[in-house]
């Protein structure tokens, strides 16, 4: 019995052996992460081309593709324009805009022609963001505007082929000028001293017309009452430091191009600044 005993106890244990089976739910992963992967690295492409773009345009560049791309603005900080007929919008439309103040946004206005050597193109490129830049100093975009909010309201702009028109009208209750006269009033004077500061950041040609409503105003001395109101701005323009050699053209319309439908509301009562397009 003893013997058997310590035969038992010294017999060879047999080793345990674990398999452990690692089980992937849903299976092996596929090619999922390949798409993921790709999408990443063309995003990463695309915000490297992006800095690349950004690092070799100018500031002016940089500055017209916003304005390109940026929404309308309502009443006085608008920009657009065109001079052809009706600027392509509806004659309802265009009424509405005018009895209101605003402008319809032409994002293209000034662009050059297809078929401008590359110079020409930069050169007029240079120059249409030199004048959208003067438009934003003068109506505050992305900073404080050179206008009080009152004032703004009588100003609207627009850039067109000619250059960009600054124009400053009357509104019910706030004339510009003293009744029947050529004498500027306090508005009308610190939207003009405006005016000529913004235009010292560029060095274009300028022009000065002034237009009345139809009605008693317009009568035998209209043509006389709009050329000196026209040459009044000029005056003004000239006190608030643009240079007198720069302004190239001063005209008195009468009632001839009302801006609105009905001839004798106070939105005809206005004046116009262009800052001309070199060459015109």
């Amino acid at each position: 019995m003893s013997g058997r005993d310590s035969g038992g106890a010294n017999a060879p244990v047999a080793p345990v052996i674990v398999r452990r089976r690692k089980v992937v739910a849903g299976g092996h992963h596929g090619g999922a992460w390949k798409v993921a992967y790709a999408d990443f690295v063309t995003a990463m492409m695309a915000f490297f081309l992006l800095m690349w773009l950004l690092n070799a345009t100018t500031e002016q560049q940089r500055k017209g593709l916003a304005d390109y791309f940026a929404p309308d603005v309502p009443i006085a900080r608008v920009s657009g324009g065109a001079n052809g007929m009706l600027g392509g919008d509806s004659p309802t439309a265009l009424d509405s805009m005018a009895s209101d103040g605003r402008t319809p946004s032409r994002p293209f206005a000034g662009l050059p022609p297809a078929d401008a050597s590359e110079g020409e193109a930069l050169a007029e490129a240079a120059e249409t963001a030199a004048l959208m830049a003067v438009e934003d100093v003068l109506l505050g975009r992305g900073g404080e505007s050179l206008l009080s909010d009152e004032a703004l309201r009588h100003v609207v702009t627009r850039l067109t082929d000619e250059g960009l028109v600054i124009e400053v009208f009357a509104r019910p209750g706030a004339p510009l000028w003293a009744e029947g006269t050529a004498e500027a009033l306090p508005v009308t004077r610190a939207i003009l001293a405006a005016v000529a500061r913004a235009a010292a950041f560029v060095s274009n040609p300028a022009a000065a017309a002034a237009y009345l409503p139809g009605g008693r105003q317009a009568g035998g001395g209209g043509w006389t009452l709009s050329t000196a109101r026209a040459d009044a701005a000029r005056a003004l323009l000239e006190q608030a430091g643009l240079a007198p050699h720069r302004m190239r053209r001063v005209t008195g319309h009468a009632d001839r191009s009302p801006a609105a439908a009905d001839p004798a509301v106070p939105r005809n009562d206005r004046i116009e600044i262009t800052l001309l397009r070199r060459g015109r």
